[in-house]
């Protein structure tokens, strides 16, 4: 497997670059209008790309580097991204979003199209405004406030600033010659020192400090009389020879100008979505196994286009159809994974969390399967923290037969409640059920080991066998939870079976389920569920629709 992963790897590499001319170069960091140094990149046929490991930390956003995979995990607040060569997918916060080029490793660095540090959410994150343009990235800090002008006349010097919201201010003078203007809760967009020796206004220095930011004048020799007023939505520093003077009324009045916008992104993302994911350890410099692009000759990649012709499905050997291989042993396998764990909580309400509930009725069914004579493995068995990879990896190494998910739901709609049972799919059944995957599927912000994505997207190329054994026996428990007397949690005969994509599911080499119980975010359910007896119920339930399968498939009588 992983040598037709490096196989698949290196000949998509080469077709995708195929006549790619490139060369190296550097791309400036330009912060607040101050050089601040440059890190690796190159062009690609028109696509500038950059060390992501570099560019991300003059960014101050964590990065995360995995050789092996070829996967990089760049975090900031609020925000994380996955990014794996040589694929143009990426995930951003478990959503799936596609840059105009494949990410590469070239010189043992990932390299990036920059177009990735213009994402509006991660510049949202950094708190900062970010722009590529000549080769470089100008950034700014989000600010609020921006000194736009001076104005000298024969009576007066003005200091004019733009606000870009509304903009509060106190003022004081703590000596003779100073005038202190302090704006609370605000950004500048820049510190700036000026020595302007007029004979009102010796210097005037605007800076940051820390939530506030603050204006200090030295007021010059013949000043006689200051203020700092608002007129024409600009705020407006005075210091004159005579008192009581109209502000802009002054031989050189200010002409209004409209206030600064907010610098914006040269070329915001704008690529086509599709499905998510995500994994990750820091690293220094890591460096990659070597996968540089070659130089060629003819058919150049157009940005616009950001997916090459697809390269031919490689030829996997499927997966033993389960019915095959009964009689091989006496006993069914069975995988009881019980949802979240550890640092992951899942969904909380109140004092309740859903990894408890999970470990409860998953430890219940399982010593229901053990007696009815299954040979069971619990994925966890206490409140510890396994990854979703780690999980399928269980049940194979197993030779599970089957592999059931224990979850418990969750809504920003109150009014959701009910049972559901769910079997793996690359489309959703509706967006209800993407969201659910959603959630579910966030559990990999906590994993501590890569999450492989070159396997996964082989295993997406792959015909999954399980997938009608899945839905059977979606259905099986979906019929024996409805019929379960004492649990009082509504089952839809209609809608409660569901199909979407979850990547606990997706490794697993058997039929696999994921039931969600109910929804913690529901009165009525959260109310049942926190009863440990409708718990047992609702193992015995599921332990009815598993032994109900079984019998119909022909593993027991």
């Amino acid at each position: 497997m992983k040598r037709l992963c490096r196989i698949l790897l290196s000949g998509l590499l080469c077709f995708v670059f195929s006549g790619a001319a490139n060369a190296q170069g550097k791309a400036g960091f330009i912060v607040s209008g101050r050089d601040k140094g440059a890190v690796a990149s190159m062009d690609v046929n028109g696509v500038t790309y950059v060390d992501v490991q570099k560019a991300a930390r003059k960014f101050g956003a964590g990065v995360e580097l995995f050789a092996q995979s070829k996967q990089a995990k760049v975090s900031a607040k609020g925000f994380y991204a996955i990014l794996t060569a040589p694929l143009a997918e990426i995930i951003v916060n478990a959503q799936p979003q596609k840059l105009s080029a494949p990410v590469i490793i070239n010189g043992g660095k990932m390299m990036a199209p920059a177009e990735f540090f213009l994402l509006p959410s991660f510049q949202e994150a950094v708190d900062r405004y970010v722009e590529f343009k000549d080769g470089a990235f100008y950034v700014e800090r989000r600010f609020n406030l921006e000194f736009a002008d001076k104005q000298f006349s024969g009576k007066d010097t003005l200091l004019i600033f733009d606000a870009l919201k509304d903009v509060s201010f106190r003022t004081e003078q703590p000596n003779k010659h100073t005038v202190v203007v302090t704006f609370p809760n605000v950004v500048l967009k820049r510190d700036l020192y000026y020595r302007l020796r007029t004979s009102y206004i010796a210097s005037m220095d605007v800076r940051q400090t820390r939530s506030d930011a603050t204006l200090k004048v030295i007021l010059g020799k013949e000043a006689k009389d200051w203020s700092f007023t608002e007129q024409d939505g600009r705020l407006v520093f005075r210091a004159g020879a005579q008192k009581a003077v109209p502000m802009l009324a002054s031989a050189a009045p200010v002409a209004a100008k409209p206030a600064a916008a907010p610098a914006k992104p040269a070329s915001a993302v704008k690529g086509p979505s599709l499905v998510g994911e995500k994994p990750s350890v820091l690293t220094e410099d890591d460096g990659f196994e070597e996968m540089t692009v070659a130089p060629a000759k003819p058919a150049a990649i157009s940005p616009a286009s950001p997916d090459p012709a697809p390269k031919p499905a490689p030829v996997l050997k499927a997966e033993p159809n389960p019915l095959a291989v009964r009689g091989a042993r006496k006993k069914m396998r069975i995988v009881v994974d019980p949802g979240h764990g550890g640092k992951d909580p899942g969904a909380v309400r109140s004092r309740y969390r859903e990894k408890d509930w999970n470990l409860d009725v998953a430890k219940e069914l399982a010593a229901l399967l053990k007696k009815g004579g299954f040979e069971v493995k619990l994925t966890r068995e206490k409140d510890t923290f396994i990854a979703l990879s780690e999980r399928s990896k269980m049940s194979n190494n197993f030779k599970a037969d089957l592999f059931v998910s224990v979850h418990t739901n969750a809504s920003k709609n109150r009014n959701a409640n009910g049972f559901q049972v769910y079997f793996r799919s690359e489309k959703a059944t509706d967006k209800e059920a993407a969201e659910v995957a959603a959630f579910e599927n966030e559990a990999m912000q906590y994993e501590e080991v890569h999450y492989n994505f070159v396997d996964a997207l082989l295993q997406s190329l792959a015909k999954n066998e399980y997938i009608n054994e899945s839905s059977k026996l979606a259905g099986y428990v979906r019929n024996a939870v409805y019929k379960q007397p004492g649990i009082g949690i509504a089952v839809n005969q209609n809608s409660s079976v569901r199909q979407a994509n979850f990547y606990v599911l997706k490794g697993v080499n058997s039929p696999a389920i994921l039931v969600e119980m109910g929804y913690i975010s529901s009165n009525k359910d959260r109310a049942r569920l926190a009863n440990g007896t409708v718990r047992d119920r609702m193992a015995k339930g599921i332990y009815t629709g598993i032994v109900n399968y079984a019998k119909k498939e022909g593993w027991i009588e």
